[in-house]
C-alpha cells in the first residue's frame, strides 16, 4: 500500500470521532483532504494525472449531493467525499463508494434495529478508504 494514503486515512479517523462523538464534521478536515490532494500532486507523490483529481471531485460531488438533497447525508459528508475524490481521484473514489455503501448497510441495520433515526456515517466512508487501500496492496494495482 502506498504510504500517500495514510494522511487521508487519518483525516478520516480524526472526522469518524468528531462524527461520533457530536455528528459534527469540521470543516478544517475536508479543507485538510484537499490540500493534501494538492501538495501530494505538486511533489510528485500521486501519479493521478490533474485530470483524474477532478474527476474524483467531480464524481464525488455528483454522487453524494443527490443524498444530501434527499436527507439521506450531511452537508460535512458530501465535502469529505467530495475531497477524498480529489485525493484518490475516480477509480479509487468507486471502490471506496462501493465499500462505504455496504458498511453504511449494516451501519442503518444496525441504528433500526437500535431505535435510532440518525447515525454517523464517517465510519462508513472510513471503512470505504480502507477497503479502497487493501484492495491497491492486495492486487498490487496503483489506486491512489
Amino acid at each position: 500500500m502506498d504510504w500517500t494514503i495514510l494522511v487521508p486515512l487519518s483525516v478520516l479517523a480524526i472526522a469518524t470521532i468528531c462524527d461520533l462523538r457530536t455528528r459534527e464534521i469540521p470543516d478544517w478536515l475536508s479543507i485538510a483532504l484537499l490540500v493534501w490532494g494538492l501538495l501530494a500532486k505538486l511533489a510528485g507523490w500521486t501519479e493521478l494525472p490533474w485530470m483524474a483529481l477532478a474527476m474524483g471531485f467531480g464524481l464525488g460531488l455528483a454522487v453524494t449531493l443527490p443524498f444530501f438533497w434527499l436527507g439521506g447525508l450531511g452537508g460535512g459528508d458530501v465535502k469529505l467525499i467530495t475531497a477524498l475524490g480529489w485525493v484518490i481521484g475516480p477509480v479509487g473514489l468507486l471502490i471506496t463508494l462501493l465499500a462505504m455503501a455496504l458498511t453504511g448497510g449494516v451501519l442503518a441495520l444496525i441504528a433500526t434495529l437500535r431505535g435510532q433515526k440518525d447515525y454517523a456515517y464517517v465510519p462508513a466512508i472510513l471503512a470505504g478508504l480502507m477497503a479502497c487501500g487493501l484492495c491497491e496492496w492486495l492486487y498490487k494495482i496503483d489506486l491512489v
